[in-house]
């Protein structure tokens, strides 16, 4: 099993494949998620853990459940990983583009 370093910096560079000019903070704040990835108008927080046994540490379920109602936010391990990038992927997905109806000149005498 791959220390939780090595797991967050495999991670992070999956991302940057994943998510093409997002930015990734790595976080070292107590309790608070790990990464935080902004791409273009979105964001998402991540706490990576080496297992899905680890313990989490003071705060930490508390800023994700928080975090996770703004935005995205998840524990993230290799036992969760593909279902945590699925995910994530739905949630910093672009919205569907805005429909614009097309404008048809119609004389003025033609609207009465």
């Amino acid at each position: 099993m791959p220390l939780e370093s090595q797991f967050k910096s495999d991670l992070i560079d999956e991302l940057h494949d994943s998510f093409p000019g997002c930015i990734i903070f790595k976080t070292d704040v107590q309790g608070f998620p790990d990464v935080f990835i902004l791409f273009h108008s979105k964001w998402a927080c991540l706490e990576t853990k080496r297992s899905s046994h680890e313990r989490y540490q003071p705060n930490q379920e508390y800023w994700l459940e928080v975090l996770d109602e703004m935005s995205f936010a998840s524990m993230i391990c290799p036992e969760n990983k593909e279902a945590v990038l699925h995910g994530l992927q739905q949630s910093l997905a672009p919205r569907r583009a805005t429909r614009v109806s097309k404008c048809v000149k119609v004389p003025l005498g033609e609207l009465y």
